[in-house]
């Protein structure tokens, strides 16, 4: 969800995920933009993947490879999951955050990405957004954003060279 994906999370194969080298591939065709992409794994995304893998191990014979299963990532029974709405609606009720939607996750990675710095072309393309337009719909500014906005344009202004002069115009040369 750190990266701005919906619902594909639900039917991802362990087969498109590479622990390995830390990769996610979503193949042309399985995305609601209908293009492929790669999404790296660090840090806690990474570690969930991880947990996962181990659950998916359960059942052990000695001697042998784990069995596998099942081939999806995360699942319900051996089969993907289909509708988590309730578990979601319980899970932020017991965390006092009601009226929360899955979807606001899809807004906070893309907020998360741009305040951290990653360009906006390279976040368009990590959350799968095509257009600029449905972007900037995800890339909300908030007043604290305008408020860091002016503070590091009055840092900049100020650690410039002081040989720079403010020449004031009077009213009756304009």
């Amino acid at each position: 969800m750190r990266v701005g994906e919906r619902t594909k999370s639900l039917t991802l194969r362990w087969n498109q995920v590479d622990l390995d080298n830390r990769t996610v591939k979503l193949d042309p065709g399985t995305t609601k933009s209908g293009e492929g992409r790669t999404v790296i794994l660090e840090g806690e995304l990474l570690e969930l993947m991880n947990q996962q893998w181990e659950r998916r191990k359960v059942a052990e014979i000695p001697n042998q490879s784990p069995i596998q299963i099942c081939a999806y990532v995360f699942r319900r029974r051996g089969r993907p999951i289909k509708d988590f709405r309730e578990a979601w609606d319980r899970g932020c009720t017991a965390v006092g955050l009601q009226g929360r939607i899955f979807h606001d996750f899809r807004r906070t990675a893309v907020r998360n990405m741009i305040r951290a710095g990653v360009p906006e072309r390279v976040a368009m393309m990590i959350s799968g957004h095509k257009t600029r337009s449905v972007f900037d719909r995800y890339n909300i500014v908030s007043e604290d954003d305008l408020k860091l906005a002016a503070l590091r344009t009055s840092a900049h202004i100020q650690a410039q060279p002081a040989t720079k002069k403010v020449i004031s115009v009077s009213a009756r040369s304009v």
